[in-house]
């Protein structure tokens, strides 16, 4: 006998389950994304953009959770009225790319660089990442949802997501502009390693495998991991290469390091790539390095909350100001291109979500075009070195707690910052809380929006000095915690 269906408010099941939407997409525990719960968000999710029927693209990731969140949310899609154009395990930007170029909504499961014991979905209209309305729409939702057949088979893999993905590369690069470059490609769990190795052959260069492995590893550009630091240099000086690449678990946001084996900070890949690209106008994060608004390369910087759909919104903003060629970036390198790019008569179709694939090809061209290494890149910018890291398992309640009472209390900052910084001179709140210093250094705390994890940032004339402001905010937040 068939159970019967279900009405369920997508708010109350938020609350009840832990998967609720982060910075980028719903996300939670792999064990309270069960069936129900991942039919209801997909379900949701076409009834808050009027979807009843075409098809929509569906994607996944490498996680081993990833297809039966995907089978979940096939159902609902099928249930809604439309078909499944499964496009198999491929980077999120190529998902986001062919629903953009095929006018499709699209849902890609991916946990990007979070824990193994989470993972997440993330959806897209058919003009790009939904929007934090779309978000409200969907989380005040309420869904029908079966008594049973909650999951479906996944279709064959149609490979159309991929190809068109690779093309455009290939019409916006020179034939084989990178040949006779020799890379390490770090490849572990990413769900872009066979695809970036093909597109990198086709652009002529030799590409080395490193570390591959069938089990999940959550690398986070914005804050890597130390035995990940150690391993490349190992590999420069047991492999060598003339760079290193490498991505986050979904591909949207790059990894790339140098012939040394020093991975290149996420914010200056994002300025590198828009100076190559000839960009007119930057949306950044105010996270970001200012090294963005101190080279003088753009006409146009914009500042934002840390997080995609909000750098989606300040670049669509200076669009329709006419403000040129616009592109953004976050601190973690995912590079957004919202404007069609034209250069030396060739063309980058615009893609508004977070890409891994174009800023490494953008610098590793740039080596090549230049005759420099790829560690010369950055010498030309202004010497402003940032440094990142994370407090784990840290209650995004304690977070929220001790940085409105930093922000309230002068006193308290100037406490919290006793001895290792100068004098506090002013505050942003934008996004956390941003402290400017009377020495030109900057610290600033925020409570991540995906996992339970305090982040700090900080800048400074020195890389080490920069590390060292990171490591010693953390351990006096996590103090104060404990206080």
């Amino acid at each position: 006998m068939n159970n019967p269906e279900k009405s369920i408010v997508i708010q109350a099941m938020m609350d009840a389950s832990g998967v609720r939407f982060g910075t980028s997409g719903a996300r939670g525990l792999v064990a309270d994304m069960i069936d129900e719960v991942c039919y209801a968000y997909t379900a949701a999710f076409l009834k808050a953009i009027s979807a009843t029927g075409g098809r929509l693209a569906l994607a996944t990731d490498l996680r081993p959770s990833s297809p039966a969140i995907a089978a979940a949310c096939a159902a609902a899609v099928e249930d809604g009225g439309l078909g499944v154009d499964y496009c198999g395990a491929i980077p999120t930007p190529a998902l986001a790319f062919y629903a953009q170029e095929r006018g499709l909504p699209g849902v890609m499961v991916t946990g990007s660089h979070i824990p193994f014991d989470r993972n997440g979905i993330k959806f897209y209209s058919a003009t790009g990442e939904i929007t934090k309305a779309d978000e409200a729409s969907i989380s005040n939702a309420r869904v029908t949802v079966p008594g049973d057949a909650l999951a479906i088979d996944l279709p064959a893999v149609n490979r159309a997501a991929s190809q068109l993905y690779i093309e455009r590369y290939l019409q916006f690069f020179p034939a084989r502009c990178l040949a006779g470059m020799r890379l390490g490609f770090y490849e572990h769990s990413s769900v872009a390693r066979d695809l970036l190795r093909e597109l990198l052959e086709l652009l002529g260069a030799e590409v080395v495998s490193l570390g591959r492995t069938d089990q999940f590893v959550p690398i986070d550009t914005e804050a890597v991991a130390e035995a990940d630091i150690a391993q490349a240099r190992r590999w420069a000086v047991d492999v060598g290469f003339d760079a290193i690449i490498s991505t986050d678990g979904d591909a949207d946001r790059p990894l790339l390091g140098d012939e040394r084996g020093d991975w290149l900070r996420g914010d200056i890949v994002g300025v590198l790539c828009a100076q190559y690209l000839g960009a007119q106008a930057v949306v950044t994060t105010v996270s970001c390095n200012t090294a963005v608004e101190l080279c003088a390369s753009f006409g146009t910087v914009r500042r934002t909350r840390i997080g995609s759909p909000y750098v989606i919104e300040g670049i669509e903003q200076l669009i329709v100001a006419g403000a040129g060629q616009v592109v953004g970036f976050e601190p973690n390198g995912g590079f957004l291109v919202g404007s069609e790019i034209v250069r030396d008569g060739r063309r980058l179709a615009p893609l508004m979500t977070r890409d891994a694939v174009l800023p490494i090809l953008c610098l590793l061209s740039m080596a090549r075009e230049s005759g420099r290494q790829v560690s010369a890149l950055a010498q030309s910018l202004p010497a402003r070195f940032t440094a990142s890291d994370r407090l784990q398992s840290f209650p995004t309640e304690t977070s929220r707690r001790i940085l409105a009472e930093l922000a309230a209390s002068p006193g308290a900052v100037a406490t919290l910052l006793r001895g290792l910084a100068g004098k506090p001179l002013s505050q942003d709140q934008t996004d956390g809380l941003r402290l400017f210093l009377e020495n030109d250094d900057i610290i600033h705390f925020r409570p991540s929006g995906n996992a339970p994890e305090l982040r700090c940032y900080a800048e400074s004339a020195d890389q080490a000095r920069a590390a060292f402001l990171v490591q010693a905010g953390l351990e006096r937040m996590r103090a104060k915690a404990g206080s």
